[in-house]
């Protein structure tokens, strides 16, 4: 089976979140919001809030509320 590349922006599922390290996760996050991803540990059903209390989700590629 092929390894799927993960790109910036591109929604994952719960399972390839769970198997993903923290540094993995990061790269995938879009560098203008890279310093506030909390880690793995910090994201809560695989997403993690922004400074300003927008939601940015693994799960979805983006914000929660497009």
């Amino acid at each position: 089976m092929e390894q799927r590349k993960f790109r910036v922006g591109r929604p994952i599922t719960p399972e390839e979140f769970d198997e993903l390290s923290d540094e993995e996760l990061e790269r995938i996050v879009p560098k203008a919001y890279r310093e506030f991803f909390p880690g793995k540990d910090g994201c809560a059903d695989g997403h993690f809030y922004l400074h300003d209390g927008t939601a940015w989700s693994f799960y979805k590629g983006g914000f929660l509320d497009e």
